[in-house]
């Protein structure tokens, strides 16, 4: 998704683009309130960034939210609290399995 920021420059097209990618993920593939994460992520790093920027230590060249930040940027870190739940799944169930055949050598 990061790839796309310098090729579409309108920044409305392209929180549209990531909300349609972000559907089109979770049509594929969804698990069980995944969507509690991604409104988590969606709220917290809207906040955060916002706090964050506020004080001057970050600065967007393109701020169509709040005229702070890009409008995108709380969609993309949304589905990214998403990713990063199933990578820790990934990873738990690998270690779980690793586990078991140790327990069972």
């Amino acid at each position: 998704m990061i790839i796309l920021i310098p090729f579409v420059k309108n920044d409305y097209l392209l929180a549209a683009v990531y909300v349609l990618i972000t559907v089109v993920f979770f049509l594929v593939k969804y698990e069980s309130k995944e969507y509690i994460y991604f409104l988590f992520g969606f709220v917290v790093i809207t906040f955060f960034e916002w706090v964050f920027v506020s004080t001057g230590a970050e600065i967007f060249q393109r701020r169509s939210l709040f005229g702070i930040m890009p409008i995108w940027l709380p969609i993309i870190w949304a589905y990214s609290f998403v990713a990063i739940k199933r990578s820790i799944v990934i990873i738990n169930e690998s270690l779980n399995e690793k586990s078991r055949k140790i327990n069972l050598s």
